[in-house]
């Protein structure tokens, strides 16, 4: 079973730690399953969280065992990290435990060095303090959660909901990824970065708004071959005044939410059936072989053959 041990720092933010408690904890497996133990430590058996006191059942060995750790933020992230904190963690980090932030947590993971020459993420707000304080981080503002490998580090808040998911995912593909976004009632689509390799399963759309018939036409009933003039016209709107209601709902832009809504449906089909890959690109909405490949490829980074072998085993 995977370990996934959170890492509770005094002044830790509770929303951050209840994140990967509440996800991971809630897995389960086509065989009802659970793949994930996870549990909580602490540098010492109480830590505060505002508004109340957290008491931590074990302590920086947990750590010792750990097959992923996470770092939840802290609410002053300039606060010097206590050294046998650095010293739990760059000793987890070369034994090749997978270690994740959950926002202002990626001051705490820079503090090791573990994040110097690589690319990394945190709340906007403290983009200014954390590029000071770690210039030899890569830092990217822009995003909801960067995938390193080894380390993975997100945005503020709810973003901690994208980077568990996709930790998920990663380990267990999209199937049971979507049924832990279902239980989190993820309300968005939200992009993360373009490189990185798995998206949220479903594209949700806005229950109630204007938009909600639009995107469901868009997902089940939409042609192969469609422009962004295309969907205005369905939608009755202008281009432009479609781009910003899609902007402002969804994050991202009519005809990438299309692609990535498609490929999501191909990723399932890819896991869950046996049908061949130019079958499934047709099936989902696109017009050749190659164009259904190439678009895979840069959402998903990687091929819909190797996505099938990766996969349909799990």
């Amino acid at each position: 079973m995977h370990q996934v041990v959170v890492l509770a720092l005094d002044d830790v933010i509770p929303f951050d730690l209840a994140t990967p408690l509440e996800v991971f904890d809630r897995v389960r497996l086509g065989d009802g399953s659970t793949p994930y133990a996870v549990r909580v430590c602490a540098p010492r058996p109480q830590v505060s969280a505002g508004w109340f006191t957290v008491t931590a059942p074990h302590g920086l060995e947990a750590l010792d065992t750990a097959d992923t750790i996470v770092v939840p933020g802290v609410g002053e992230p300039a606060t010097p990290v206590p050294p046998n904190v650095v010293t739990a963690l760059r000793t987890a980090a070369s034994r090749g435990t997978r270690i994740a932030s959950i926002c202002a947590g990626a001051f705490v993971l820079a503090a090791t060095g573990l994040l110097d020459g690589r690319r990394a993420t945190t709340h906007w707000a403290g983009t200014d303090a954390f590029r000071a304080m770690f210039p030899a981080v890569d830092l990217d503002p822009d995003v909801l959660y960067v995938d390193e490998g080894q380390f993975l580090t997100s945005a503020g808040a709810a973003a901690g909901l994208d980077l568990c998911l996709h930790l998920v995912r990663r380990d267990h593909g999209s199937a049971v990824a979507a049924d832990a976004a279902r239980l989190s009632v993820m309300p968005l689509e939200r992009e993360g970065g373009q490189a990185q390799f798995i998206v949220p399963e479903r594209p949700p759309a806005p229950r109630g708004s204007a938009l909600e018939p639009l995107l469901l036409w868009l997902e089940a009933d939409a042609p192969a071959e469609l422009t962004l003039d295309d969907i205005a016209a369905k939608a009755g709107l202008s281009a432009r005044t479609l781009n910003r209601r899609f902007r402002e709902h969804t994050g991202t832009t009519p005809l990438q939410w299309l692609h990535r809504a498609r490929i999501r449906r191909a990723q399932h089909l890819l896991e869950t059936t046996g049908h061949p890959v130019d079958r499934i690109g047709a099936e989902v909405g696109f017009g050749s072989p190659t164009a259904f490949r190439d678009r895979f490829k840069r959402i998903v980074g990687t091929t819909p053959q190797s996505y099938r072998r990766a996969f349909t085993t799990r």
